[in-house]
């Protein structure tokens, strides 16, 4: 099954590839390969059957995945509609925790109003927050803990 980002560790540095050999090493068709040739994968010479070196393919790769890279800068949110990082509307965050020490920043997006996602750990928050005001999750109190108790509740 073909993956939408290769890894380019599967390919060996020092072993050449014919273009059905890289098709099948990451399961692409072959033809998705010679598109990556007419993009700019060098192969060894013109002639046919063209063969790709195994450290060229791993550095095309490589660089195609560190291309398509959308750093956020902080005080920013990815939105995957828009496909570009931004503040979110507002600046206005909401932090879900995930474990104890890892959890979701979650904002809308100001243009299309989705949902925008941030993983952070808790220890580097403050990284992240920019000019952020972000809203903390408050403990849940017992139900005999609080002012006004259920009507059912025997806690006195």
């Amino acid at each position: 099954m073909a993956k939408r980002h290769p890894n380019p560790r599967l390919a060996k540095i020092h072993r050449s590839y014919t273009v059905e050999e890289i098709a099948s090493l990451y399961g692409y068709h072959r033809n998705t390969v010679r598109a990556w040739i007419k993009h700019g994968l060098p192969t060894s010479d013109q002639t046919r059957p063209f063969l790709i070196l195994g450290r060229d393919l791993v550095a095309f790769l490589q660089a195609r995945r560190v291309k398509n890279k959308r750093p956020c800068q902080p005080g920013e949110l990815y939105c995957v509609r828009c496909r570009a990082s931004k503040a979110p509307a507002g600046d206005m965050v909401e932090y879900k925790p995930v474990t104890e020490t890892m959890g979701n920043l979650i904002a809308i997006c100001p243009d299309c109003n989705a949902i925008m996602n941030r993983r952070a750990s808790l220890a580097k928050l403050e990284q992240f927050r920019g000019r952020l005001d972000i809203t903390m999750p408050q403990a849940l109190r017992h139900i005999g803990e609080g002012d006004h108790p259920s009507v059912n509740s025997d806690l006195r």
